[in-house]
C-alpha cells in the first residue's frame, strides 16, 4: 500500500478552516468519521473547501438521482484506473441501493464503452451526420 505524499490532517490537528469543512462532511453524511481523501487533502485548505463545495453540489438530487450520480462516479473512477474512488463510491451507491446485479451490469456497461472507444479511435471512424450535436438535430 502507497503512502500519501503529505500526511493525513487529523480533526484534532486541523485549524478553524478545515474543522468546518469536516463538520459539514460529519453532518451532510451522518456520521462521526472523516476519510482519508479529506483528511489529506486537508493540507490545503482551499483546495479542501473547494473540492467540498463543488462535489456537495455536484452530487446534489437534481435531474439524475442519488445512486444513478454513484454509478456515473464508479463507472469514471474505473476508467481512471482510481482504486480509492472506485472503492468508496461503491460503498456510497451501496448505502443508496446498489445491488450486486447493478454493480456487475455497470462494470459490464464500462468495460465495453472503453473497448469500443479504443477501437473507434484506433480505426479512425468518422462521426456519421446524423450523430453530430448527439442526435439533435
Amino acid at each position: 500500500m502507497s503512502k500519501p505524499l503529505l500526511p493525513p490532517v487529523e480533526y484534532e490537528a486541523a485549524g478553524p478552516e478545515v474543522r468546518a469543512v469536516y463538520d459539514e462532511i460529519m453532518t451532510a453524511r451522518g456520521t462521526d468519521w472523516i476519510n482519508d481523501f479529506w483528511k489529506v487533502l486537508a493540507n490545503d485548505p482551499v483546495t479542501l473547501r473547494r473540492t467540498w463545495d463543488s462535489l456537495r453540489q455536484v452530487m446534489a438530487p437534481g435531474a439524475l438521482d442519488p445512486l444513478i450520480k454513484e454509478m456515473l462516479y464508479i463507472a469514471v473512477s474505473i476508467t481512471n484506473g482510481c482504486t480509492y474512488c472506485i472503492n468508496s463510491h461503491t460503498a456510497a451507491a451501496r448505502a443508496k441501493g446498489l445491488t450486486d446485479a447493478q454493480l456487475a451490469e455497470l462494470t459490464a456497461v464500462v468495460g465495453m464503452a472503453n473497448e469500443t472507444n479504443a477501437l473507434v479511435t484506433a480505426w479512425q471512424v468518422p462521426l456519421d451526420a446524423r450523430f453530430e450535436g448527439g442526435g439533435r438535430g
